[in-house]
């Protein structure tokens, strides 16, 4: 990440994260939307006396908050010169936003709170379809998750599509939009509260994160030890910056190492956590099942020995 040192008085970290009405994107105003959207919908509960969570609540805001750091903030602006900040701004979209924006259970709340009469019925019944729809069950497939992060990290930068894609007028939000998108998709099964059409297993969702680990390591490896240029996009220094285009690759590459790889260890310690406990429970509510078995063959034993104790023995003649 940028420090005071690899900065010049021309470009200081307070100058990427500084709120600037011409640097907020679409992306930027429609988490604003969402996260009002989303407390007028938990307040309205609240209101009426019905019961919402609060962590979940103050997760989706969370969410929405990291959305708008990496999507109305100098980041935004600054991401066309600087390989850092739109790698800052991919991780942000793709694995940081999307885990607390699931954890807001934000389906749930709607269904909750979407007047079942009038166009609020046909919002309840779009999204219910969604939700059973068979497109839902292959794209919340666990490979999918793997897919994304093939597709995000070494398919745009390896191959150099990601400058293809900047060079197209709006090319940088509309990647900024997919990678939000599927980054929620991708996460959907290893974070969502809200009931889905399929839910892999605990071994499924350790592999998924353990392989999408090795994805990122093999990626910010790459940028870390690879000469700066490998990016036609950004093959010119950025002059002014006071920052080479070498430490700006190594940077992103750090990036990718920490930042990146942090909500991805979360998910392998969460999961083995809700794995322990999920066998924990199911040993509890088996063992008293086993114990009534045992009990009621001790009887059948028990009874049949009473039987043989009753008949009466004759002796065999010699």
């Amino acid at each position: 990440m940028f420090t005071s040192r690899a900065l010049t008085n021309t470009l200081q970290l307070s100058d990427l994260f500084a709120f600037d009405l011409a640097s907020v994107s679409l992306l930027g105003w429609l988490a604003i939307a969402s996260a009002l959207a989303y407390l007028a919908g938990a307040i309205s509960l609240w209101v009426r006396g019905r019961s919402w969570t609060v962590p979940g609540t103050i997760s989706f805001v969370l969410g929405c908050a990291a959305w708008f750091i990496a999507t109305g903030l100098g980041l935004n602006a600054h991401a066309d010169e600087l390989i850092t900040a739109l790698i800052f701004q991919q991780l942000t979209l793709l694995v940081a936003a999307p885990p607390l924006l699931l954890m807001g259970s934000p389906g749930t709340l709607l269904l909750r709170t979407v007047p079942h009469r009038g166009p609020g019925r046909l919002i309840l019944r779009a999204a219910i379809g969604a939700q059973r729809s068979r497109a839902a069950r292959v794209l919340l497939h666990p490979s999918v998750a793997i897919i994304v992060a093939i597709a995000a990290f070494p398919g745009l930068y390896f191959t150099d599509a990601v400058s293809s894609v900047l060079a197209i007028p709006g090319g940088h939000q509309m990647l900024l939009a997919l990678l939000l998108v599927f980054g929620v998709i991708g996460g959907a099964p290893l974070w969502a509260l809200d009931p889905l059409p399929r839910k892999p297993s605990f071994s499924v969702r350790l592999v998924g994160a353990f392989l999408e680990l090795q994805v990122h390591a093999l990626f910010g490896l790459v940028l870390l030890r690879s000469a700066s240029g490998m990016l036609s996009w950004y093959a010119q220094e950025p002059e002014g910056w006071g920052i080479s285009r070498a430490l700006d690759q190594s940077l992103s590459g750090s990036l990718v190492w920490t930042y990146g790889q942090l909500p991805l260890l979360i998910v392998l310690i969460v999961t083995l956590s809700k794995w322990r406990k999920s066998d924990m429970r199911f040993a509890r509510h088996r063992r008293p099942a086993e114990d009534a078995a045992l009990d009621e063959y001790n009887a059948y034993l028990a009874e049949v020995a009473a039987q043989d104790s009753r008949q009466p023995h004759t002796k065999g003649s010699v």
